[in-house]
């Protein structure tokens, strides 16, 4: 029995129940077919009629089918097994069916499986059929350019790609595209750069494809490549922002940052457009390389040329941020809160210039409206601590419990923060049990390190030795806890041959690190070394004017008799940081 193919299609349509592909496939196989001389006699006036800029697409050839129960079992049959993973038997069924009906379709529909499957043999015979039937479509002629160059074949992937780029439909920069893609995928950087070389040779004067071969070699890896082909597009077409930007971008692989900002610097001052796209990458340029002041004067320049861009203005409210201007940077961060733009980062920036305010309240509202996004985790953990600022407590300990985590680093963090809130309520002991709890599931050297400290604050030194001793034994290389029981066992015991070495151990692994230095410093004046305690203690200050290294600066100075010097640290530390303890207690102590 047979029956008409569309009638077929109609009724599978109103079923609905069957794999969607089918409906594209089976409409294919309606058209009545021409006869090759018409073929070809079309082919020759399409030919005569194209343009180089687009080639018009012409429908294949495609025969009149009548769908027999035969033909209908084979395609379901090949459906259904695909669509349970049964690819090997799916494929031998195309096949037959593409060998059978000589459908374009079909074969497509053959072609794109045996790829899928990796049965090469079966693609380029699905592929080649394909192109015979389907001369224009440039699809066939990818797969087969692909298997070409896996197999090695520079000539024959030559004359595939040739075909995609003079003979196919669709337009050359598409193509072009297309054709970048489909080598920058291919892993074979030899083989591609012969490819490359070749199709470069009979295009030395288009910019589009020189531009699009620059990508290629870029995705390959070969930078040197890529730019030369980028200057030679470059002079063919020096307006295209396109082809700028891509030479910045092969510049910075390069790592020549410098040469990248200062070429991109060049092009905006000579073409005196007040180009906005590359001025503001330009910009941005400038603020990765941590150019903050010239970034700031260009996006000053940027915000004047285009007042409601909501990317400049968010990018000045953090380059204000940075440089310390806040006024500034909150009042653009108020303007784009009034315009849903990028509103969990601005909320959270808000809460951030609300805080530095010490407008606690007002922090807490703006870490509210932090919901998602890379600062949610911390926006909701200084939320807790918003509330337990406002004194409510119980309120900050549940919010911190209901925050959202993503690792176990974030975990040990909500931990620190619920602790820090009790410690700072002088509630010690209950922050000592909240991480001993934490500790039973097991080792983790941030959590024993807090509860050093908090040993410490307990004047528990066993607590803090043990728990150091711990990290030292898991963690030799670990400076900071080294660092942190010499410190100790300097400061609060006589032990202090035993601390000069745990000193010692940190500075070997961090020999800058100011901490240490200061360490080294204070373990050196217990010893009475003075001179070269001040010797290190003013290393340690050269490094961040730290108001502690200050205290411990200014009281070896007052001890070996400098006083003068001294009283000129500790003002210069207290104009920097009146409110901090240890600088405080010093002053109080020796009564300048």
């Amino acid at each position: 029995m047979s029956i008409n193919l569309k009638h077929f299609l109609n009724n599978l349509k109103i079923i609905g129940k069957i794999s969607p592909f089918i409906f594209l496939l089976l409409s294919a196989c309606t058209t009545v077919p021409a006869n090759q001389s018409d073929l070809q006699t079309a082919d020759s006036a399409e030919q005569e009629t194209q343009n180089k800029a687009k080639i018009v697409k012409v429908e294949p050839v495609r025969p009149k089918i009548k769908l027999t129960q035969e033909l209908l079992y084979k395609i379901l049959e090949a459906e259904f097994a695909g669509q349970r993973g049964h690819v090997e038997q799916s494929l031998e069924n195309y096949l037959e069916l593409a060998r059978q009906t000589r459908d374009p379709e079909i074969i497509q529909r053959a072609t794109r499986i045996a790829v899928f499957a990796r049965e090469t043999e079966a693609a380029k015979e699905m592929a080649g059929m394909w192109a015979e039937l389907d001369p224009r479509n440039p699809d066939p002629h990818q797969v087969l350019a692909v298997m070409a160059l896996r197999e090695g074949d520079v000539s024959a992937s030559l004359e595939y790609l040739e075909n995609i780029l003079d003979y196919t439909y669709g337009d050359v920069e598409q193509k072009l595209l297309m054709v970048a893609n489909l080598l920058g995928r291919e892993g074979q950087r030899e083989i591609i750069l012969d490819v490359v070389d070749e199709l470069v040779q009979t295009r030395q004067e288009s910019p589009e494809a020189l531009f699009a071969f620059s990508r290629v070699a870029s995705i390959i890896g070969e930078y040197e490549y890529a730019l030369e082909l980028l200057e030679r597009t470059y002079e063919l077409k020096p307006d295209d922002d396109s082809v700028v930007l891509g030479y910045v971008f092969v510049l910075q692989r390069l790592n020549r940052n410098e040469d990248a900002l200062s070429w991109l610097e060049g092009v905006i001052k000579k073409r005196r457009d007040n180009n906005f796209n590359l001025r503001l990458s330009y910009a941005r340029m400038l603020s990765e390389s941590r150019l903050y002041d010239e970034s700031l004067k260009q996006f000053e320049t940027l915000i004047d040329q285009a007042p409601n861009n909501n990317d400049v203005m968010f990018a000045l409210a953090l380059l204000y941020l940075q440089s310390g201007d806040i006024d500034a940077s909150e009042e653009y961060f108020l303007k784009l809160s009034t315009k849903s733009h990028r509103t969990n980062d601005v909320n959270y920036y808000l809460g951030r210039i609300s805080e530095d305010h010490e407008d606690y309240k007002k922090a807490a509202i703006w870490y509210q409206g932090v919901q998602a996004g890379q600062n949610y985790f911390d926006a909701q953990v200084r939320l807790g601590l918003m509330l337990a600022r406002q004194g409510r407590i119980e309120d900050a300990r549940m919010h911190l419990g209901s925050i959202r985590i993503q690792n176990e680093s974030e975990s040990v963090i909500l931990i620190q923060a619920e602790a820090e809130i009790l410690v700072n309520q002088e509630d010690l002991e209950e922050a000592m049990r909240i991480y001993d709890r934490a500790l039973e599931n097991g080792y983790n050297s941030d959590l024993l390190y807090s509860r050093a400290m908090l040993g410490e604050k307990l004047d528990r030194l066993d607590i803090l030795e043990a728990d150091l001793r711990t990290i030292i034994k898991r963690e030799p290389e670990n400076a900071m806890a080294l660092n942190a029981l010499g410190y100790t066992l300097a400061d609060k015991t006589d032990r202090y041959t035993e601390a000069l070495e745990l000193i010692d151990a940190a500075l070997e692994i961090n020999p800058h690190d100011h901490y240490i230095l200061d360490s080294k410093g204070w373990i050196l004046y217990r010893l009475g070394r003075l001179d070269d305690a001040i010797l290190y203690l003013k290393r340690a200050l050269d490094i961040i004017p730290d108001a502690e290294i200050a205290a411990h600066l200014g009281e070896v100075l007052w001890i070996k008799g400098d006083k003068r010097e001294a009283i000129k640290i500790w003002e210069a530390a207290l104009e920097a940081t009146p409110d901090n303890d240890t600088l405080q207690d010093v002053i109080q102590r020796f009564n300048p």
